[in-house]
């Protein structure tokens, strides 16, 4: 997916997701501060998307839906959603993927009804999720940072890097309890 790099770190009872702020079409750079992450249900649900943007923000929609009538359950409107991404027609047909978090819990959802767990506490989906993905990993076994400042400098380096990928971050945050 050539689109953007979304990042999620959960270390020490704190949830970070970060995205950068390019969009690109074809080849050249359309937007450098598209806000690619949302905080969902009262503030409790933190999501980032990689993909379309029309696409992100219908998924955004039916996400918040789900989480309203699962009363914030992550786990399960993380799973009914995937469902209907797999089975309706017109969902089926979006390019895109997201990140989700609370708390306690993180998921990548995929359009092709994948809901994946993360290991070792990080989640990164886009074109320049590999490279976010190895230096966090790098962070969180040899630095002392905490885990918006691993999302941080790992999308930064990812910038450095990836063409897709710019240097305007947005970062949201969630403490544990």
């Amino acid at each position: 997916m050539r689109s953007t790099t979304i990042l999620s770190v959960r270390k020490d009872g704190i949830m970070a997701i970060g995205g950068d702020g390019q969009v690109t079409f074809g080849d050249g750079i359309m937007k450098n501060n598209a806000k690619k992450i949302r905080l969902l249900h009262n503030n409790t649900v933190i999501t980032g998307f990689a993909g379309a943007t029309a696409d992100a923000f219908t998924l955004f929609e039916r996400f918040e839906g789900k989480l309203q009538e699962y009363q914030g359950n992550l786990t399960r409107s993380a799973l009914e959603l995937a469902k209907d991404w797999r089975q309706d027609r017109i969902l089926r047909r979006l390019d895109a993927m997201m990140c989700v978090a609370d708390k306690t819990v993180s998921f990548i959802i995929s359009g092709s009804g994948d809901i994946i767990e993360p290991e070792n506490n990080i989640m990164a989906i886009g074109s320049g999720s590999n490279y976010a993905k190895a230096a966090a990993l790098a962070l969180m076994k040899h630095s002392h940072l905490n885990a918006e400042e691993i999302v941080r400098q790992s999308l930064l380096i990812a910038a450095d890097i990836c063409i897709y990928t710019n240097h305007n971050l947005t970062i949201q945050t969630l403490k544990g309890e």
